[in-house]
């Protein structure tokens, strides 16, 4: 994860869930809460640091702490806890006893990438962990950051669990894509579907995690993150914005494209080390080529990120029909996906991707 982006269990703040918060809150507060929950929702909307609010709230002794016994008359606020406090401390350092974090395991020995998926060798020992007394009295926790990453036998090991859960054991299920999940966990499950967060609230996250961002650049970041703090956060880190504006403004050229100006784009994504830069070239060509079509559908004008593109979309959407864009973005998707399975050149890929939509836009 990049450095600009704070880990999930150091972030003392979540804004735009207080919906799903107070879901938790009263679950617990009812004492009949669900022994396993899947909180599902597009990625970098903040699934993650929730589960890891409500696991410090468990581990902490949640309402018992804020005033109320399990079945008391006091019902706490929220999920709120200071950065200061044991418990946040220590989950925050990855150190508490009672919580057991699964994500996918290394790939090397330097622990330089991780593996594809969570395998059984990453879930393994999770029954144990949660049958075991709780070293403080109080609950055991288990999040699965993400569980849709999980393969068959890891899979099948989970189920294991929900099927049969110990007591005072909790686990957090963190989904971005809950229907690539086995049915059998699926329905062992409490689901809190967490909603995008709203542009005005990515754009308050980006000023308190990037103070340095001027207001235009934070404005666009926001809009290119579509309901994503995690992803204008990353597009932030990887100078996403800049190379947004490039692809914009080759684009702007259309129906003729500036052959020059396309070839050294073609350079600045291709050479060597560059590889975060044409991971975010071909997400975001898809991407816009995908608004496009999606507006044309709708008949709305495009919401700019940066000026001029709603000119350009309408441009191209009176050039060809909606059917011939979806066949061009189908194409390109193609060929990107192709590009990494069979190393393709890479700056031919992205000369022909401009390629395919300025035929489509020659008149």
């Amino acid at each position: 994860m990049s450095a600009d982006i704070p880990l999930p269990r150091e972030t003392p703040l979540l804004l735009g869930h207080a919906a799903a918060e107070r879901a938790l809150v009263d679950a617990w507060s009812s004492g009949r809460m669900a022994h396993a929950w899947l909180i599902c929702g597009p990625r970098g909307i903040g699934k993650a640091t929730l589960a890891y609010r409500f696991a410090r709230f468990v581990l902490s002794g949640g309402a018992a702490e804020q005033g109320g016994g399990l079945f008391g008359d006091a019902v706490p606020p929220g999920l709120d806890m200071a950065a200061d406090h044991p418990v946040f401390r220590r989950v925050a350092a990855g150190g508490h006893a009672d919580l057991k974090v699964v994500e996918r395991g290394w790939s090397d020995d330097k622990q330089t990438r991780r593996r594809g998926e969570i395998v059984v060798e990453d879930v393994r020992g999770v029954g144990a962990f949660l049958s075991l007394t709780a070293a403080e009295g109080g609950w055991r926790v288990v999040i699965i950051d993400a569980a849709d990453e999980m393969n068959r036998s890891s899979a099948n090991a989970v189920l294991k669990v929900l099927e049969e859960p110990p007591r005072n054991a909790l686990l957090l299920l963190v989904a971005h894509s809950p229907g690539r999940l086995l049915p059998t966990i699926r329905s062992r499950c409490r689901r809190l579907m967490l909603q995008p967060l709203s542009e005005t609230t990515v754009l308050e996250l980006l000023r308190r995690n990037r103070p340095d961002l001027s207001d235009d650049d934070a404005r666009a970041l926001a809009r290119l993150g579509e309901g994503s703090v995690g992803r204008a956060l990353a597009l932030a880190g990887e100078g996403g914005l800049d190379l947004y504006r490039d692809m914009v403004g080759l684009l702007q050229g259309l129906p003729r494209l500036d052959i020059p100006a396309l070839h050294a784009f073609g350079d600045r994504v291709s050479r060597s080390g560059a590889d975060q830069a044409w991971r975010t070239v071909t997400e975001l060509f898809g991407w816009w080529l995908a608004r496009v079509i999606r507006t044309g559908g709708a008949r709305q004008s495009i919401a700019e990120v940066v000026p001029g593109e709603a000119e350009v979309a309408e441009r191209l959407l009176s050039a060809a029909s909606l059917d011939q864009w979806v066949e061009v973005w189908e194409k390109n998707t193609s060929l990107f996906a192709r590009a990494d399975a069979v190393n393709l050149d890479r700056k031919q890929v992205v000369l022909n991707a401009f390629q395919t939509v300025e035929r489509l836009a020659r008149p």
